[in-house]
C-alpha cells in the first residue's frame, strides 16, 4: 500500500521479513503453528494481543488466515510502529498502542481488559528473566480463562553445548551465503530506514530509545514453561522447535 506520503507500506513491509528470515529461515512455519493453536484453542474470530508487535507482522498474517479476528499491537519501536500503522491505516479490525513492557502500567493503556489470545515472536528476549517473569504475569491478567498466550522466541537449551555449537556454525555458514548474494541484515536495513523522509525521525528516536540492540536473556523453553505456570496459567509447553527456536504455548 503506497500512501499520500509516497511512501509504499507493503515495499517496507516485505523488506523486513526478508531481513528477518535472513536470520530465522523457519520463520513462516512458527507463525502458521502459532495460528493453527489459535484456531484450535479460541477458534477462528479471535481478539488478540499482538505484543511487541514490531512492523504487525503477526497481525497481517491472522487477519490473511482469519478476516474476522481483530488485533492490537503494542511496541514502543516508533519507527516499526510507524510502518504498521501505515500497513493498517483505514482498517478498523486494527489498532496500535505506543507503550513500554517494562512499566508494569502498560495494559492500563489497552482498548480491552481481556484477549482470547496474546501472541509475540522474536521479541522478548530483549528482557532479562525477572522482568519477563513479571511480564508473563500481567500477560496472564489479561487473557481470558480459556484463552492462550504463545511466544516464539531464541530460547536456548544449555545442556547441550556441542549440538549448540554445531547448529550455530551451520546457520552462520548459511547466513554468509546469503550475505553474499545481497541479503540484508540487520544493522543495514536500519541504514535504509534512516534514509527514507518519512521513516528517518523516528529511527533516530528508536536509537536513543534502544541503542544498536537491546540484549537480554535467551533462557529454555521449559524456562519459559515453567514461569508461565507459576505466572498464572493452568497448561503450557512447546509446541514447536528448531535447533535454537522455541514456541511455547500456555492455556489460561
Amino acid at each position: 500500500m503506497t500512501t499520500t506520503t509516497g511512501t509504499d507500506w507493503g515495499a517496507w513491509q516485505e523488506s523486513w521479513d526478508r531481513q528477518q528470515e535472513w536470520y530465522m529461515p523457519d520463520r513462516e512455519e512458527r507463525f502458521r503453528v502459532m495460528l493453527d493453536m489459535v484456531e484450535a484453542l479460541v477458534g477462528p474470530e479471535p481478539r488478540v494481543l499482538d505484543l511487541a508487535c514490531g512492523t504487525g507482522t503477526i497481525t497481517a498474517r491472522l487477519l490473511d488466515r482469519f478476516p474476522g479476528a481483530t488485533s492490537t499491537g503494542v511496541d514502543l519501536d516508533p519507527a516499526l510502529l510507524t510502518i504498521a500503522r501505515g500497513t493498517f491505516e483505514g482498517d478498523d479490525r486494527v489498532s496500535f498502542v505506543t507503550a513500554d513492557l517494562k512499566d508494569p502500567q502498560w495494559p492500563s493503556l489497552l482498548p480491552y481488559d481481556s484477549y482470547d489470545a496474546v501472541l509475540t515472536a522474536t521479541a522478548l528476549h530483549w528482557l532479562h528473566s525477572e522482568p519477563l517473569a513479571a511480564l508473563y504475569g500481567s500477560i496472564a491478567e489479561l487473557v481470558r480463562v480459556g484463552g492462550v498466550f504463545m511466544n516464539a522466541d531464541h530460547m536456548i537449551d544449555e545442556t547441550t553445548p556441542r549440538i549448540n555449537a554445531a547448529d550455530r556454525a551451520q546457520r552462520h555458514a548459511r547466513m554468509d551465503q546469503a550475505k553474499a548474494s545481497g541479503a540484508v541484515d540487520w544493522a543495514e536495513w536500519w541504514q535504509l530506514a534512516a534514509q527514507d523522509p518519512v521513516l528517518a525521525a523516528p529511527t533516530a528516536r528508536r536509537f536513543e530509545i534502544y541503542g544498536e540492540h537491546a540484549e537480554g536473556d535467551t533462557p529454555s523453553a521449559d524456562w519459559h514453561a515453567r514461569v508461565l505456570r507459576e505466572q498464572g496459567f493452568g497448561e503450557a509447553r512447546t509446541v514447536w522447535r528448531s535447533p535454537s527456536d522455541a514456541l511455547v504455548l500456555a492455556v489460561r
